[in-house]
């Protein structure tokens, strides 16, 4: 018996790419799931929040400084 043709050959290689990213959501999942639990329940979403924002306001106002920065020694 011959083999398969094209078409048994991209639908075989679409199925295991679709099971490699759901093993891979999976894994994701159970990491956050794992990180969240050694967290504990004090660290409440909205906290991760504003540290996440802070963060990104301490960065931007770093970069302020250096154009300033670099402006005046030129």
């Amino acid at each position: 018996m011959p083999g398969r043709g094209r078409s048994s050959f991209t639908k075989r290689l679409k199925e295991r790419s679709r099971q490699e990213r759901q093993r891979e959501k999976l894994e994701k999942k159970h990491q956050r799931k794992a990180e969240k639990q050694a967290r504990g329940p004090e660290d409440a979403i909205g906290d991760s929040q504003a540290h996440y924002f802070e963060d990104i306001e301490d960065s931007e106002s770093d970069g302020e400084g250096e154009e300033f920065s670099s402006g005046t020694d030129a």
